[in-house]
């Protein structure tokens, strides 16, 4: 086979990889940009963002897509063991290092030998594993639990975290050396709730796949549906909007989907979980902001639940775009809602000058 038809064939490869990521949002672009040419080099790449962003499905488009793809894929939750158990699943034991431990071990980083280890979650690493896991990337070598024997391991590294590192870092929880070693080429995955007409085209790719999967292929969607979808939130993101199209398609009795086939908290019909606040100056401005809507009501009005939290929302708002200089997507993220609302609310409130910083 000639150098032409290999190099066809190894562009149609990565074309099926990238063509597995949906979304054409610019931060979406700009990820899958990063994403080819971090895979090309054996750089250790940092994956950030929010629970529920798709940070795995990356990290196997890096391994997929570099010089490494021949070679194993491994991937380790580091938040899902204890301290001892992920040293033994990371680095391998020898017979006899520990309570039950009746035969030797091979570690994780054994076993990705000349492919790609993914360590996901990896803030929930405690101090002791950061300093073997920081050898491991400066030296390429380790110890399994119970031996002073050295192995060498050719691998490559790809982490991701949902936690800032920076203000791990500022806490003593994690160390700066290996902060640095990790970050060489971070690529920073954007919350569902910024990523805009992603949303649909995300909710029609998993209709189309749970109705097929539950024999309901000829399920349409409705626009009140894709509507309520843009309008939510979506705290637990790309996973939480997998979960609930394939909840709507296998509980809906009728031809299509409607709104009626979300939760109650998606259509806005329940509180959304909110974190729970203790800065005063936020209570005396909703105290300061409660007084300023009772005084202007009318003495017949009935309308003052409607009138404060108009107030409170424009506030927070105004202060939150100040914050971010005017940037409308960092706003959205900052607020936890669709950047879609945010700018209906901007027109709704007269804060346009604010948004443009």
């Amino acid at each position: 086979m000639g150098t032409q038809a290999l190099t066809t064939m190894k562009n149609n490869d990565q074309d099926d990889i990238m063509n597995r990521m949906i979304g054409r949002c610019p931060a979406m672009q700009e990820v899958y940009a990063l994403t080819q040419k971090a895979a090309s080099t054996s750089a250790t790449v940092l994956l950030m963002g929010e629970t529920g962003t798709g940070k795995e499905l990356i990290a196997r488009a890096i391994h997929e897509l570099s010089p490494r793809a021949t070679g194993p894929y491994v991937r380790v939750n580091c938040g899902a063991l204890s301290e001892s158990l992920l040293e033994s699943e990371l680095f391998g034991h020898v017979k006899g290092a520990f309570t039950n431990a009746l035969e030797n071990r091979t570690g994780r980083f054994d076993a990705a030998h000349g492919g790609t280890i993914f360590l996901d979650e990896i803030n929930s690493m405690s101090y002791k594993l950061q300093v073997k896991l920081l050898r491991v990337l400066q030296e390429q070598e380790f110890e399994r639990v119970g031996e002073s024997r050295t192995i060498r391991v050719d691998c490559r590294i790809v982490a991701a975290t949902n936690r800032d590192l920076l203000d791990e870092v500022e806490e003593g929880r994690f160390r700066e050396d290996l902060y640095y070693r990790l970050n060489v080429i971070p690529v920073e995955l954007p919350p569902l709730r910024a990523r805009g007409d992603d949303i649909k085209l995300l909710a029609k790719h998993f209709a189309s796949k749970f109705a097929e999967e539950n024999n309901k292929s000829g399920l349409s969607i409705t626009d009140s549906f894709l509507d309520a979808l843009e309008d939510y939130s979506w705290p637990g993101n790309v996973r939480e909007l997998e979960n609930y199209i394939e909840r709507a398609i296998i509980l809906s009795q009728g031809s299509s989907l409607t709104v009626d086939d979300l939760p109650k908290h998606v259509r806005g019909l329940a509180p959304v979980r909110s974190a729970k606040r203790s800065d005063k100056s936020i209570d005396m401005l909703c105290q300061e902001l409660v007084s300023q809507g009772l005084s202007e009501l009318e003495p017949k009005a009935n309308n003052a639940h409607q009138k404060i939290v108009s107030l409170l929302e424009k506030e927070l708002i105004f202060q939150m775009l100040r914050l971010c200089q005017g940037t409308q997507t960092k706003t959205a993220i900052r607020l936890g809602i669709n950047r879609n609302t945010l700018h209906k609310k901007i027109e709704e409130y007269g804060l346009a000058e604010e948004a443009r910083g």
